[in-house]
């Protein structure tokens, strides 16, 4: 016996921008809306799972997530901006790199995770990924605000 069936293949169309400028694919049982947030997200935890990112985003954006994080909220798109096209997507991603570590080599890693996790669960192709190194996190730094003053 044959399991096989003479149904067609779906078609599908990977990337198309919606009315709600996301990325849709169509097949012929209907389609599937991915929103640019999503994608965000995905590429803002690939990047946190880089070794040497401390954080992403800038000064301002860190602030406001410290904040989310009091409340019990948190932004994994921090840091993370997508532009999607009908078939491909490019990133640009803002990092805090711990010290002392290769920036290049961490900015490279980061690139890489990004691509891998967004042409993995997305199923688009990733133009670009720019990534800006925003500060350089020093843990002397937060362990001097914690010690006690030295005169009182």
């Amino acid at each position: 016996m044959s399991n096989t069936t003479n149904s067609p293949k779906p078609t599908v169309t990977k990337g198309v921008v919606g009315e709600n400028n996301a990325a849709t694919q169509t097949n012929t049982h209907g389609k599937t809306v991915i929103d640019n947030g999503v994608v965000a997200k995905i590429a803002g935890i690939a990047a946190r799972e880089v070794r040497g990112v401390h954080a992403l985003g800038g000064g301002a954006a860190r602030a406001f997530g410290a904040i989310r994080d009091a409340i019990g909220s948190s932004d994994l798109s921090q840091g993370i901006r997508v532009e999607v096209g009908k078939t491909q997507v490019a990133v640009d991603v803002v990092i805090v790199a711990d010290y002392p570590v290769d920036l290049q080599a961490v900015a490279s890693e980061v690139r890489a995770s990004i691509i891998r996790a967004i042409e993995q669960f997305v199923g688009m192709e990733v133009t670009e990924v720019n990534v800006t190194v925003s500060d350089v996190f020093i843990p002397s730094d937060d362990e001097d605000q914690n010690a006690e003053a030295r005169v009182q």
